[in-house]
């Protein structure tokens, strides 16, 4: 039961009834038509915590309009990237149903310029108030794992397996539980040799009293076994960071909403998959900020 929110026509959004108090985030350039786009481009958001009534505001954060300005920094790119991922924490703080109407709201001009939106689930979503506010979303069979949102984003020159660590909502740490971790084991078996990047929401964290995910352990005995696993993404910790050493690399996204460490950006990630490897642009919403831009790259291991 992937969440994967397939473009809107330009018509579709138009005719929809929130279109209207939407269409000024899309700038000038798509307003008169469709914006190149560039398969190979990824805009990697995590943790917009985004309230149902968009004037709400929490640790000073009215976090509707920082989801809103990261994504207007998305529709400004030239090209476009194909596919937008949010890694989870979509909803405010207990995945009220109002807070999807609202993200699902915000997320309109994205999927009407022609980028693919797919959402990742974390301890503070709702699965079925999330299912409820993309019905298009919902299986037309048997879920590939049972009460979990696990699916696979193709690209011609890397592959993103999204899982599902959502344990119980509003309940920090996360869990992936055997079946995903069997099934993730068997996505990754049959892309033995294509560059393959691992989402979730929650961080590693093998403590013994966990506040990331509580199967690390499980999780990164498949991914370690794999040499076409090149990297695990999460949010969670509303950091950014980059770890190139290890069994496995992993990539922290940053929060477009609150920061528990002063220090840390709110922001989101242009990640560019190359023939060679992965080049990762951070892009704060303060313009400002010296790290507005810097760049990590990774090497595809083979």
């Amino acid at each position: 039961m992937p969440i994967h929110l397939p473009p809107l026509s330009r018509r579709a959004f138009l005719k929809t009834s929130l279109a209207a108090g939407v269409a000024a985030m899309l700038p000038g350039r798509l307003s008169a038509g469709t914006a190149a786009v560039d398969v190979n481009r990824v805009a990697l958001l995590a943790d917009t915590h985004v309230f149902g009534d968009p004037a709400t505001v929490n640790r000073d954060i009215q976090s509707a309009e920082t989801a809103a300005e990261a994504l207007r920094q998305v529709l400004a790119l030239d090209p476009l990237p194909a596919h937008l991922i949010v890694a989870g924490d979509c909803a405010a703080l207990a995945g009220e149903a109002a807070d999807y109407v609202t993200l699902a709201r915000l997320l309109k001009p994205v999927r009407a310029a022609g980028v693919a939106v797919h959402l990742a689930l974390g301890n503070h979503d709702h699965r079925e108030h999330l299912c409820a506010a993309f019905p298009e979303t919902r299986p037309k069979g048997e879920a590939d794992v049972p009460e979990k949102c696990v699916g696979v984003v193709t690209t011609p020159r890397a592959d993103m397996v999204l899982l599902d660590s959502l344990n119980q909502t509003n309940v920090t740490p996360g869990l992936l539980g055997p079946a995903q971790v069997a099934w993730l084991d068997r996505m990754l078996a049959a892309r033995p040799k294509k560059p393959t990047l691992v989402l979730a929401h929650h961080d590693p964290d093998r403590r013994e009293k966990p506040t990331g995910l509580t199967d690390t352990d499980a999780l990164f005995q498949v991914l370690a076994a794999r040499r076409s696993v090149q990297a695990y993404v999460f949010g969670h910790t509303h950091r950014w960071s980059v770890t190139g050493t290890g069994d496995v690399r992993q990539v922290n996204v940053p929060t477009t909403a609150w920061v528990f460490d002063k220090k840390q950006p709110r922001g989101w990630v242009d990640a560019h998959l190359e023939a060679d490897g992965l080049r990762l642009v951070l892009q704060t919403l303060d313009p400002s900020d010296p790290r507005h831009g810097k760049t990590e790259r990774l090497a595809w291991q083979r």
